[in-house]
């Protein structure tokens, strides 16, 4: 993109809203602790600033990881007690039960269940998951390894009991101890919440140089502009719009194994039909990172709406129907997505007017959101969903010819789509990275979907002893430890391409 690449805190500010969105936090929670991490980073002298910026920013970036997880272990309202659990003390004995008291709520007779199944399961798997996918994904942004490192620390605690390495006092990251205790102050609003946990949870120094002047101005000034603002020179620019684009997607696709590999599959589809209907090539590039975050609204909705296997609720309904709009709020906050932010926002809209959320007809639709809703379809169709198995690559074209027919997707777009779609040679096999077998491909591809060891031996008619060997070698190949790094590893490499 040359010398106009736009600054990287702009995007990443934007895109921020979406880790707020995940996290269950109030918007801008992210930005606003970002700030305050800057301020107290001039106070203490700290000469990277930069690393702290960007650490406290994006400290989130691996909480998508574990939505299954948790909606599994804590129940379907698992993610309403994420703004309660980043709060709890774990060291505190009574708030660490306040926060289990919370577990399985709602749920009638099975809430004793959630809850044995959270205590028996712990935490330690969780929080791995957190900070090992957070690092990996920060690492693919131009920001330094200094980044990827504190937040891989994210979940450490000065006192040595945190998580996943019990690190103590400097041996943790002075970036991952100052966007604690900014976040911290940010949530609790409170000078006096943070000395009661100093030396403890929070560094004393960090703490010490707190004060509520460094954020008593947020509720007056413009977050997002004052975020973008107060990046440390020098600039990050963002020299490829892909690459953050596809790091995003992966943050996104890792709600649920069910939509693993959604996102670039879609703009693998958009991208090559795009060029087969002679779309300009500017054009091409907006839809392909387009596609590759139409779903970024997705995070608004819990993991166990996706994932329920019967009719949503009609609450759950709406929520579905409002991620497109989410998907178009989230990147029309920088100039720069604007363009993307519009294209993203359509991706469910139809020509006859039937699709959500604006309701509009094919003469407002523009050729690449005609393009974005056909190659959606097809790689949703050919994935399995939780009521149903994925269609075959035959079957989902027929499907979709269907629609084309019935006037609801165009016919064009949607035969450009199909012709890409059907440019997948039968049998053939791509190249496997660090020296994977097709047969690990195949454990890797359901380990990543979230099946157990005895799971894998009965689909794959092997010993449990065979399957368990199987995992812990791939785990070593990849170079990995969690489920959510193996499933995030596995789309990195295109192991979910139909």
């Amino acid at each position: 993109m040359g010398q106009q690449d736009p600054r990287l805190a702009e995007l990443l500010c934007a895109l921020s809203v979406a880790l707020d969105l995940a996290m269950e936090q109030r918007p801008e929670k992210s930005m606003r602790s970002c700030l305050v991490a800057v301020r107290l980073a001039e106070r203490l002298g700290v000469p990277d600033r930069r690393t702290v910026y960007y650490t406290t920013l994006l400290r989130h970036l691996g909480c998508t990881a574990t939505a299954h997880e948790e909606a599994h272990l804590m129940g379907p309202r698992a993610r309403e007690l994420r703004p309660q659990a980043e709060q709890t003390d774990t060291a505190s004995r009574r708030e660490s039960l306040a926060l289990l008291s919370q577990v399985g709520r709602g749920t009638g007779v099975r809430r004793l269940q959630y809850v044995a199944r959270t205590v028996r399961a712990g935490d330690d798997d969780i929080l791995r998951a957190v900070c090992e996918v957070g690092s990996m994904l920060a690492s693919r942004l131009p920001l330094g390894p200094a980044v990827s490192e504190a937040i891989y620390q994210n979940l450490e605690r000065f006192d040595g009991k945190g998580r996943p390495r019990r690190l103590a006092g400097s041996e943790i990251a002075i970036a991952t101890r100052i966007a604690e205790v900014a976040t911290q102050a940010v949530i609790h609003r409170s000078a006096a919440t943070l000395r009661e946990r100093q030396g403890g949870w929070l560094d004393p120094e960090v703490v010490a140089a707190y004060d509520e002047s460094l954020l008593a101005d947020l509720d007056d000034i413009d977050v997002w502009e004052a975020a973008v603002d107060a990046e440390p020179q020098p600039w990050c620019r963002a020299t490829d719009l892909d690459e953050l684009a596809r790091t995003f997607a992966y943050f996104v696709d890792l709600t649920s194994p069910y939509l693993l590999g959604h996102s670039t599959g879609v703009a693998a589809l958009a991208d090559r039909a795009a060029g087969l209907v002679g779309l300009p090539e500017h054009e091409q590039a907006t839809l392909r990172r387009a596609a590759l975050l139409h779903d970024i609204g997705r995070v608004s909705v819990p993991a166990s709406v996706w994932e329920r296997q019967g009719p949503l609720r009609r609450s759950e309904w709406e929520q579905v129907r409002l991620h497109p709009y989410q998907s178009g709020r989230i990147l029309g906050r920088s100039v720069v997505l604007q363009p993307i932010a519009s294209l993203a926002a359509d991706h469910h809209e139809r020509l006859d007017g039937s699709g959500y959320t604006r309701q509009v007809k094919g003469s407002e639709l523009s050729i690449a959101a005609r393009l974005l809703a056909a190659a959606d379809c097809y790689q949703a169709m050919t994935e399995d969903r939780p009521h149903r198995s994925a269609h075959s690559p035959s079957g989902a074209a027929e499907l979709l010819l269907g629609q084309a027919t019935a006037g609801r997707l165009d016919v064009d777009c949607v035969q450009a789509v199909l012709a890409v779609a059907g440019q997948q040679v039968p049998g053939h096999r791509l190249p496997r990275p660090a020296g994977l077998t097709e047969r690990e491909v195949e454990v890797l591809r359901l380990v990543a979907r979230g099946a157990s060891n005895a799971e894998i031996a009965h689909e794959l008619v092997v010993s449990r002893r065979t399957a368990e060997h199987h995992v812990q070698h791939i785990y070593g190949k990849i170079g990995v430890s969690t489920r959510a790094a193996a499933a995030l590893f596995a789309m990195q490499h295109g192991m979910f391409t139909v």
